[in-house]
Formats: C-alpha cells, sequence, structure tokens
C-alpha cells in the first residue's frame, strides 16, 4: 500500500487540493484489494491516477473475487468494513468494472473552483 500512496504523492505532490482524501481512498481500495480479491493470495494488482485541471480519478485493478464489490454496512464496534462506505461518501462518484476475471474499482474527486476574487 505505500507504493500505491507513493503514485499519489509522484502524480499529484503533496500541495495538491485534493491530496489527503486522495491518498485515504487509495489506500482503502488498495488494502481491499489485498484483503477481498485474489490479489492478495500471491497476486498483484494496478493502481492508476489520472489528474486533471479539474478531477482526480484513481483506478485500481485487482486478480478479481467471487462475488461483485460490496458496500456493507457494519457496525460501530466492526473494525474492518468501512472501505468502500468511506469511498461513497467521500468521493464525487465512484464504480467498478468486472472483465475477464479481474475487477477495476474507480472514484473521482472533483476540484472546486473559487470564482476569482471570492475570499477563502
Amino acid at each position: 500500500m505505500s507504493e500505491a500512496r507513493g503514485l499519489v504523492t509522484t502524480v499529484l505532490g503533496r500541495d495538491h487540493p485534493l491530496y489527503d482524501d486522495v491518498v485515504l481512498l487509495t489506500s482503502e481500495l488498495a488494502t481491499n484489494a489485498i484483503l477481498h480479491t485474489r490479489s492478495g493470495a500471491g497476486g498483484s494488482f494496478t493502481v492508476t491516477v489520472i489528474s486533471s485541471e479539474t478531477a482526480v480519478r484513481v483506478l485500481v485493478t485487482d486478480a478479481g473475487s467471487d462475488g461483485p464489490p460490496c458496500v456493507c454496512r457494519t457496525s460501530p464496534q466492526s473494525t474492518s468494513g468501512r472501505g468502500l462506505p468511506l469511498i461513497e461518501a467521500l468521493s464525487h462518484r465512484w464504480g467498478f468494472t468486472r472483465q475477464d476475471g479481474s475487477t477495476t474499482v474507480w472514484f473521482e474527486l472533483l476540484q472546486e473552483r473559487v470564482p476569482a476574487g471570492a475570499a477563502l
């Protein structure tokens, strides 16, 4: 997962306004790839970070699993199961595709534009 966070740092830089959220959500998807897919059983996964002036999109492609990703609700006492609900809560859009035995889960964060002359 440190490599996934490092990729975000390389692509965006620590000064990017979405950096903290992108690192957090990328780490969640990387963790899910390791814990819930065949990638964690000796396989691998790929992280792609795409940045533009208006948005950042991250895609994590893993070795697939028996079922689709689940936005399962957990109890407050649970120590896991909050990854996709966190993605759902913090991202502007997210989704997944399953193809040829692999799964790609992605999220997108939009940069808020401050109108010229507006006070911060």
